[in-house]
């Protein structure tokens, strides 16, 4: 049991140099590892706060970027819109002029055949007077003495025109 029970010289000269250690650690150490771990937590303090700030502005860049992308997403709505009214425009000016184009063709070929049908009946006109005189011609050519051989020769005549 002596081993169990400190001796009062061993206590005596233990809490003596506890109490130097102590004084000297006071005057040298704490005042340093205070100071550090004063300097440590005002260190930390600030990387928080640092951190809050940067989380914030990261937020507001956020919300920003989310405003230009809305902005973006409008603008693109917008322009699309105005492409498709621009090509609804452009197809149906193009529509308009092309059936412009062919009433315009329409109307000179109905012009073009009025006109050909008109050269015709101006040709067959031609071509008759040119028979009835070839006929008047052969017909006072030839010098009848009586009215049947005339008559008789103008329907030969006629006969041969519609032959031909």
């Amino acid at each position: 049991m002596d081993l169990l029970i400190p001796a009062l010289g061993l206590f005596v000269i233990s809490f003596v140099i506890f109490v130097i250690v102590f004084l000297i650690l006071k005057k040298f150490a704490w005042k340093p590892i205070l100071g550090a771990l004063k300097e440590r937590e005002t260190s930390i303090a600030e990387s928080i706060a640092s951190a809050e700030r940067v989380k914030e502005e990261m937020a507001q860049m956020k919300a920003e970027h989310e405003h230009v992308l809305a902005e973006a997403k409008a603008e693109r709505s917008k322009i699309l819109k105005e492409a498709k009214d621009a090509k609804d425009q452009i197809i149906a000016e193009a529509k308009n002029q092309a059936q412009a184009e062919a009433k315009k063709i329409v109307g000179e070929a109905y012009i073009a055949i009025e006109n050909q049908k008109m050269a015709a009946l101006t040709d067959v006109k031609n071509q008759v007077g040119n028979l009835v005189l070839e006929v008047a011609e052969k017909v006072l050519r030839k010098e009848l003495s009586s009215k049947a051989v005339q008559e008789d020769y103008i329907k030969t005549l006629a006969e041969e025109i519609k032959l031909n």
